[in-house]
């Protein structure tokens, strides 16, 4: 069982690293990386997002994702805008917009090509059985709701 789990786990990185590897080379095309493109989209999905909230919806750390939201600024894709009390909110600007509809274009060419070979009900399935792992432990308690640490 363990073999079979190891390989299930490596397969599952594999993906993610043939889809990684093909945004970002295709996203130039957009004239943003992987991970621009990224935050684009957690803003305009989180447009009242924290900082904090936008990190954490890119898989980023705090300090990663102030760095890249200062980068997208100074690019004039993205403005800050004041929130509620200390806290600094972003925005897309026009540039921005444009910049996340013409990723969205690149990544539907991209995801058709590595999942065209998958039927619409095997991608469904995918989808669905990925989500399933992917759900946040109901527990809380980090690695431990997780079962890996006794």
């Amino acid at each position: 069982m363990t073999d079979d789990l190891e390989r299930l786990g490596r397969a599952i990185k594999q993906v993610q690293e043939r889809d990684h590897r093909a945004l970002d080379l295709a996203l130039r095309e957009a004239g943003v990386s992987l991970v621009q493109w990224d935050a684009l989209r957690a803003i305009d999905r989180m447009p009242d997002a924290s900082s904090h909230e936008l990190a954490q919806a890119t898989f980023q750390s705090d300090q990663s994702f102030g760095t890249l939201a200062t980068r997208l600024v100074n690019r004039g894709l993205v403005e800050k805008r004041p929130g509620a009390g200390r806290r600094i909110g972003f925005a897309l600007t026009t540039q921005g917009g444009l910049a996340l509809l013409a990723g969205r274009e690149v990544a539907a060419r991209v995801w058709a090509h590595l999942f065209g070979g998958l039927t619409e009900e095997q991608r469904r399935a995918l989808l669905e059985l990925l989500q399933v792992v992917g759900a946040e432990p109901k527990a809380e308690g980090g690695a431990a709701a997780l079962g890996v640490v006794s």
